[in-house]
Formats: C-alpha cells, sequence, structure tokens
C-alpha cells in the first residue's frame, strides 16, 4: 500500500452532497498538510464555473481554468496547509480518466510552484492525489503520483474518514518586519518583464529567511528536536515566534551596478502564521511551515499590489492617487479544529466582497463576523506622480530621469495594534 490519507469527515459530506446536487462531471482541489508518514486532508473546493463556459466532460476538462484556480487557493492558504492533489466527480470508471487527470496534477504543481521563492527541501513530499469519485455508487479510488518526475507511474493510497482530524492541531505566529530594496526595469509597463525582475530580487530576501535562525516562545529549538515534546498530543497549543534575520554580505553587493528604471521599496511588518499536525512534527519542519508562509504572502501581495499600479497608471498620469494595500484577512473554516484561511483586502473593498470570494474560490460559507482583521489594520497610501519637477522643488537634488516608485507594507506595530504604510510614485 502506498501512502496514507487521514481525511476530515466534513470533506465526506462536502462530496457526498455534490455526488447529490449535480449529473455533470465536478472537479475540485484537496488542502491539507503533508508529513513523512501521511497526509492529512482537511478541506476540498470545488472548482469554481466558469461564465463562459458550458459544463466540463470528461473529453474536455478545462485544465487553464483549474491550475489557475490552484494558484489562487495556493494565496489563501496560511503556512502548513497546500494543495495536495484533485478530485473529479463522475457516472464513470477512474481508468477512464487517470491520464488525464494525471497530465492536470502536473500543470496545477508547475503553476502553484511557479510562485515558489523558496529552495526544495530534502523531506519535501512530492507525491499528489488524484481521487476519483463514482456519483452513483459513491465508490472511491485514490492514487498518488510523483510530480516532480514526469514517467511516474500511479501508486495506490489509503483514504481514510475520520472524525477530529485537525483538533489537536496547534498554531504558530510571528510577525517580521521587512525591508526591501527591488531595482526596476526601464521596461516596467512590461507586466512579464517586470514580474521576472520581482521574483529575482525579492529571492534573494526569500533566501535571507531561509537562513534566518528561529526562536519559539524565545527558545532555539534543535532541528531534529521534537517540536511538541512533553504536551499531549490531544492538547491544542499556541506558540509565538521570532525570526532573527542576518544582513545582506555588502561586500558582495560594493560592486553591482546594473542599469535600472526605478526601485520598490518594501518596508514594513507582516503577520504570519502556520498549523502544524500533532503527530510529533521535528522543529526543523515547523520552522520550514512559518518561513515558507512568510515568503509567500509577501509575494502575493506584491504581485497583487504592482498589477494594481499597472492598471491604474494607464487611467491617472499626472494625479495623486489614494490607495490601499492589500490586509491580510484570516476566518476559520468548518473543521474540527482552529484552522483558518486567509484573503487580502484593498482599500474600498467591503467585506461583502471578501466573504463572496471565499466562496467562489474555496466554497466556504462566511459571515461578516468570521473575518479577523485584527492581525493587519487597513490602511491608505498615497501614489503621486509628476511628470517633472521644476528646480528648486527638491532641495539637494538634481534633475534625473529615473522613476521611483516605492510600497511600504502593511506596518503592525504591536502596542497599538495599528499600522502605517506609505506608497510613492515620482518621475523626477
Amino acid at each position: 500500500m502506498g501512502r496514507g490519507y487521514i481525511v476530515e469527515e466534513a470533506v465526506e459530506g462536502y462530496l457526498t452532497k455534490l455526488c447529490v446536487q449535480t449529473t455533470v462531471p465536478v472537479t475540485g482541489l484537496l488542502v491539507g498538510q503533508s508529513s513523512l508518514q501521511r497526509d492529512f486532508v482537511v478541506l476540498a473546493s470545488r472548482t469554481p464555473q466558469r461564465d463562459d463556459s458550458t459544463p466540463a466532460t470528461l473529453d474536455s476538462l478545462d485544465k487553464e481554468w483549474i491550475t489557475e484556480h490552484a494558484r489562487q487557493v495556493s494565496r489563501m492558504l496560511p503556512g502548513g496547509l497546500h494543495v495536495l492533489g484533485v478530485f473529479i466527480i463522475t457516472d464513470g470508471e477512474a481508468k477512464d480518466i487517470q491520464t488525464s487527470l494525471r497530465q492536470l496534477l502536473h500543470a496545477v504543481e508547475n503553476l502553484v510552484s511557479s510562485e515558489h521563492l523558496w529552495s526544495p527541501a530534502d523531506d519535501d513530499v512530492t507525491e499528489r492525489i488524484m481521487l476519483h469519485v463514482n456519483r452513483k455508487t459513491r465508490r472511491i479510488v485514490c492514487k498518488t503520483f510523483d510530480v516532480k518526475d514526469p514517467k511516474s507511474m500511479a501508486k495506490p493510497a489509503d483514504w481514510k474518514y475520520q472524525s477530529g482530524v485537525c483538533s489537536s492541531w496547534s498554531m504558530v505566529s510571528c510577525c517580521l518586519h521587512v525591508d526591501v530594496l527591488v531595482p526596476l526595469p526601464d521596461n516596467s509597463s512590461d507586466i512579464e518583464v517586470l514580474d521576472t525582475c520581482l521574483k529575482g530580487s525579492l529571492k534573494a530576501w526569500a533566501q535571507q529567511i531561509e537562513t534566518g535562525v528561529v526562536l519559539f516562545d524565545g527558545v532555539k529549538l534543535l532541528e531534529d528536536a521534537e517540536f511538541m515534546a512533553g504536551q499531549k498530543r490531544s492538547a491544542r497549543q499556541n506558540y509565538s515566534a521570532q525570526l532573527l534575520i542576518k544582513p545582506l554580505d555588502q561586500r558582495s553587493l560594493r560592486d553591482v551596478t546594473q542599469p535600472c528604471g526605478g526601485s520598490l521599496s518594501l518596508s514594513g511588518t507582516i503577520h504570519s502564521r502556520a498549523y502544524v499536525h500533532n503527530n510529533k512534527p521535528k522543529a526543523k519542519q515547523v520552522e520550514k511551515l512559518l518561513k515558507r508562509d512568510l515568503v509567500s504572502t509577501l509575494v502575493a501581495r506584491v504581485r497583487m499590489l504592482v498589477e494594481e499600479l499597472l492598471a491604474s497608471e494607464e487611467s491617472s498620469r499626472g494625479d495623486t492617487e489614494r490607495l490601499c494595500l492589500p490586509q491580510r484577512v484570516f476566518t476559520p473554516i468548518n473543521t474540527s479544529g482552529p484552522l483558518s484561511v486567509c484573503d487580502y483586502q484593498f482599500s474600498g473593498e467591503d467585506t461583502t466582497e471578501l466573504t463572496e470570494r471565499l466562496k467562489e474560490m474555496l466554497d466556504i460559507d462566511v459571515t461578516d463576523e468570521d473575518l479577523d482583521t485584527s492581525q493587519e489594520m487597513a490602511q491608505v497610501t498615497q501614489r503621486t506622480r509628476t511628470e517633472e519637477l521644476e528646480e528648486g522643488s527638491a532641495p539637494g537634488r538634481e534633475r534625473q530621469k529615473n522613476n521611483y516608485f516605492g510600497v511600504a507594507m502593511a506596518s503592525v506595530i504591536a502596542l497599538l495594534a495599528t499600522a502605517i504604510s506609505v506608497l510613492y510614485l515620482n518621475d523626477i
């Protein structure tokens, strides 16, 4: 027998409901956490229906739409949760669509991992689930593929429902101050060129995060130490963490020069959290989950903000415009444990938009009261653009032709639980 999957009972109820409600093939994502011994599945989310498309058939799975759904969902998952695989509900047999689902699994992994800026670890689990449910008989076929091996063969897996899968999972949280300067290319209006530049620069910061030292409740644990040593496995715990980062070696940067058309300045404090299973996790595994969440939440917000800037520049050159940086908002999911997912809220977005997006992407029902906006307070930012500054308008500066625009991420001040951020864009 291959890998074992311990599945939250709520997932069984969700899949059964989909079998009853629909007569056409239904696809979706399986979300959970991997460990060396087994995986835990805590959430299933169907693929949203495309407005301009007909219902899926076995011969016409919309792989582009399904993989984009996986990318969006991945941005909404805190540390410790990720897309484990895909499911499909049909009237046929699993063998009829195994090849298509194998290709789909590889496509999902390729797109989701393209946004990862961290280095793969030796203990990363690379097997992903292909789950088939027969709508009429409710028969389940669960197989896995190694997504890092294009020639991998399907392996049978054990799919077992259980109540309270994550009821005793622990949460680790921390806040990290960010101060990153990213040089931008001359052609910063080209989204592909800009995206490549951002990824290259942010990867250096991500490497700093990877090599940082994590203190759990003020204590540095040995890598192979059991994270919850001395604690009851049935007891849910919350831990606070602190990440200590070494500054970049300035000697390696001294002789580096490159032409650029501007710079992106990221400064402030971001909130991160990771959920940890209670199956004797090691300290190094918990560190990895927390660090990867820090990197992914910053990268996701930078991408969304740059897209917003590029869109607004096309229509508001020469204006001063007030924008809002995306705020990380959490909401619990309907499980027996403490798990939450997140979304990002821009200024002017009503909470109704958040609840609708959570429903569309994750197929969960959320009310305004469920939204936790206290971790990062929404703040107003300002963007100013001037075509040319007159002499004397900027004392101590000569005229330049470079573009500078800076972004300060939501900066959380611990004592006041508030945030301050500033965004400015100048053609000088």
